[in-house]
């Protein structure tokens, strides 16, 4: 097992405080957040079925998802201590300076980015307001407002040393222009880790992601004339690329 880097040791403790968190911002009590977070996947699957249109995605996850997703990511997090742990020693080991967090979720990556002292400052986005306001909450119980910021809009003009974006590209209508926009938003030097999962499920249990043989295609045809990948030693699906600047 890989060491710990000593500045994430906590996430192992207790996920940076995710129950705890989850239960002020939610206003829940023990017993009731552990009945929500059982029943997060399956309600959120059939809200997909019932709701998700590729018309209106952003509608959907801004205003139809509420904290539907909040608890399922936090259900897929709480259950999955070691694999995202590898994550975060990926975040760990490669993120530097200006950090921005794409679609961040429950904020864990954004943590455990902040946390790292190679990182100057993390910026989170989510099209979910929800999802800003927990992690503002949780940056402040953490102490790291000052190290995290979660604007509405994403600014303009700056460019990133380090992107994250996990479990993202396949909720997007068009992932290859995300990808170009992260080769724009970068600098020369610039790194971005980044995972997908262009699948269905065997049950459709993940009925909002992107499966279109056409736009996966061109999601890797970008990749690999945008960015080198940058090789790692953990067994996650999350990838490291760093920018490639071929002039």
């Amino acid at each position: 097992m890989a060491s710990i880097p000593p500045a994430l040791s906590s996430y192992w403790q207790n996920g940076f405080n995710l129950e705890a968190h989850l239960g002020s911002f939610l206003g829940l009590e023990a017993a009731e957040l552990q009945e929500k977070l059982r029943a997060g996947q399956q309600q959120l699957a059939e809200l997909g079925r019932r709701d998700f249109g590729w018309d209106q995605v952003e509608a959907f996850y801004r205003d139809r998802v509420g904290s539907a997703y909040l608890l399922d990511l936090a259900a897929w997090h709480l259950s999955s201590t070691d694999y995202i742990g590898d994550t975060l020693r990926l975040v760990a080991d490669q993120a530097r300076g200006l950090v921005l967090d794409f679609g961040g979720g429950i904020g864990t990556h954004t943590i455990g980015a902040a946390l790292c002292p190679a990182v100057e400052q993390v910026i989170f986005w989510d099209i979910n307001p929800i999802h800003r306001q927990f992690v503002q909450l949780r940056a402040e119980k953490l102490g790291l407002s000052e190290r995290i910021h979660c604007p509405e809009t994403l600014p303009e003009g700056i460019f990133f040393d380090t992107i994250l974006c996990f479990d993202v590209v396949e909720h997007l209508p068009d992932p290859a222009a995300q990808l170009r926009q992260f080769y724009a938003w970068l600098k020369p030097e610039g790194k971005l880790l980044i995972n997908w999962y262009f699948f269905k499920g065997f049950n459709d249990e993940f009925p909002f992601h992107l499966d279109d043989p056409q736009k996966v295609e061109q999601f890797f045809q970008v990749l690999q004339s945008h960015f080198l990948e940058v090789f790692h030693p953990y067994l996650i699906t999350a990838r490291c690329y760093r920018k490639w600047n071929k002039g």
